[in-house]
């Protein structure tokens, strides 16, 4: 049986990747410190016999028992409200995190995927966003803490392959969502849907004109799974290129969740970008995939979920061990 590690294995995301590897037969090994993670993702795996959770901060020394045949490094805030709280952790996990878990994968002769993001376009000035594409990255603005985390991240990786020939792959993932994403995290879906469930008006930054493109967790991890066993080692956009702006999309919540909310405006946060689309021909071309849940069932599912929620939950702004790391 193939062993497999996933760092932020309780995160939106990672949990997702923790079933489908298991679906397929592996030997799942979920890391997690739980700032923004919640063990409630992880809920239903607790008693698989072929899972088993490690809570560790991956900034320290990393330590697996046995071999190892794969790496998935998906922890990171990703959240502006959470990166913007702890933008030291959100530079050192991806700085020293990624360096602990290069150095991992090399002592365990495993190839290793990282999780980049379109965040490394910044405000782009091409578009739609090819891999080939430097960027627009203001490096000392309050974002650049998450941006240059990840920038930093893609260039390591590729060092130790060119360096030590480790076997590497990089997905830049671009705006996913579905069930376990955490609400009021200052993302567009979980703002729009919370403020939708508890009767506020939606909050639109700007003035509505920008982009974005969602895509839904299924056909992400998807696309992640394709990544890791291809021969490519540069980066790969994975995301939806159905593009729409932030106001139409509001729009669509207020439709979807049948309120009478109105839309509300506010100033547009430093370097918020004002385009994000992918380009996903080489995602087409090398993985043979391109997303196929339609956001309007998409978003139907996420809702689906989101209605599921406690009172308690629908209010809560983070994570309960969040505070603890807000000093470190």
């Amino acid at each position: 049986m193939k062993r497999i590690l996933i760092t932020g294995a309780a995160g939106f995301l990672g949990s997702h990747l923790c079933d489908r590897f298991i679906g397929e037969g592996f030997y799942v090994i979920g890391m997690d410190n739980f700032i923004t993670g919640d063990k409630k993702n992880l809920e239903h795996l607790q008693e698989h016999p072929n899972f088993e959770f490690i809570e560790h901060d991956v900034t320290e020394f990393i330590t697996i028992e046995g071999d190892l045949d794969y790496i998935l490094h998906f922890a990171s805030p990703a959240s502006p409200i959470d990166y913007l709280k702890i933008p030291i952790q959100t530079l050192k996990v991806g700085s020293l995190g990624t360096h602990n878990l290069l150095g991992l994968a090399k002592a365990k002769k495993a190839r290793i995927l990282i999780a980049s993001t379109s965040e490394v376009y910044g405000d782009p000035l091409v578009h739609p966003q090819r891999e080939d594409y430097y960027g627009n990255v203001n490096t000392i603005g309050p974002r650049g803490v998450y941006d240059e985390a990840k920038r930093f991240q893609e260039s390591i990786t590729m060092a130790y392959h060119r360096f030590h020939g480790l076997e590497t792959r990089i997905v830049r993932i671009f705006n996913t969502y579905g069930p376990r994403m955490r609400l009021n995290d200052g993302r567009v879906i979980p703002a729009f849907m919370g403020q939708a469930l508890r009767g506020e008006d939606l909050t639109v930054f700007g003035d509505g004109s920008q982009t974005r493109s969602f895509c839904y967790v299924d056909d992400q991890v998807e696309g992640i799974y394709r990544l890791l066993f291809s021969d490519y080692i540069e980066p790969v956009n994975i995301g939806n290129p159905h593009e729409i702006t932030i106001k139409d999309f509001a729009e669509e919540i207020i439709k979807l969740t049948g309120t009478s909310q109105k839309i509300i405006y506010k100033d547009l946060p430093v370097n918020d970008p004002l385009q994000r689309q992918p380009d996903i021909s080489l995602a087409k071309k090398l993985l043979n995939w391109q997303p196929k849940i339609e956001r309007e069932e998409g978003m139907r599912l996420t809702y689906d979920y989101f209605k599921s929620l406690s009172q308690d939950e629908l209010y809560k702004s983070e994570h309960k061990n969040f505070k603890n790391h807000i000093k470190k």
